[in-house]
């Protein structure tokens, strides 16, 4: 009788443990994920904007530096929480898919309401973690449309211009220079409303690796992105042009 009561103990206690361990598992939050870690936060270039086929669908860009491993996508339940708060936000099951094949990379999520987003990846040994992304595709849809003015007198140097934003919401700019196959060209940051290539004189930000050159009578897309001060995409203008 002794012996069945102590082996009974015993299943109790194995039981328990398993139990606990089941619930520290399931702790899938952002919080978790970076205990005891080192980290930097700010440190991962990041934005969404919503799909131009579907409102609802949030497409979530962001640039992985070389070497960049394991990239996660948390989001939080609402925006009624404390956007700092990372024991708020809850790692999604979701991959990434090669965006401007992929020099960027992007998640695709459907959502019913507006969150915060945030990307994180592990580069050495630490976790890096961008700055929070406030979704708006129920409150400020992203304007998708080509209302880009392209100015190509100088021979390969074409300047691109925009309308500045009317709300005064923006941040900043993002440009991408492709080539027909999407293969990226350049990516660079300006605060005013304009780009030459390959004028680097007020780009604030760049991402191009070398100094980039367009080939003579080539087909090429120009991406802008009007990314507002919690990173979210207010307008998407997409342009296809000719180099001269």
């Amino acid at each position: 009788m002794r012996y069945f009561y102590f082996i009974s103990i015993c299943f109790l206690l194995v039981a328990c443990s398993s139990t606990d361990d089941d619930i520290l598992d399931l702790d899938v939050s952002l919080a978790n994920y970076i205990k005891n870690r080192q980290i930097e936060t700010g440190a991962v270039i990041a934005c969404s904007a919503s799909s131009e086929e579907n409102p609802n669908s949030i497409l979530t860009f962001f640039y992985p530096e070389s070497g960049a491993v394991n990239f996660r996508l948390y989001k939080t339940e609402n925006i009624l929480v404390d956007k700092l708060a990372y024991s708020e936000y809850i790692e999604q099951d979701l991959s990434s898919t090669p965006f401007f094949n992929g020099y960027l990379r992007q998640y695709t999520t459907d959502e019913v309401e507006e969150k915060w987003i945030i990307v994180t990846y592990e580069l050495g040994e630490g976790i890096k973690i961008s700055n929070p992304i406030r979704t708006k595709q129920l409150s400020k849809p992203t304007v998708w449309n080509d209302a880009v003015m392209i100015d190509q007198s100088m021979v390969l140097m074409p300047d691109f211009s925009w309308q500045a934003n009317a709300l005064q919401d923006n941040a900043i700019y993002f440009q991408v220079v492709s080539k027909a196959n999407d293969d990226l060209v350049s990516g660079t940051y300006t605060f005013e409303n304009r780009f030459k290539f390959y004028d680097v004189s007020n780009v604030v930000l760049n991402i191009t690796e070398g100094i980039p050159m367009l080939e003579n009578n080539s087909n090429y897309k120009f991406t802008l992105m009007d990314v507002s001060l919690d990173n979210w995409v207010n307008l998407v203008s997409q342009k296809t042009f000719q180099s001269l």
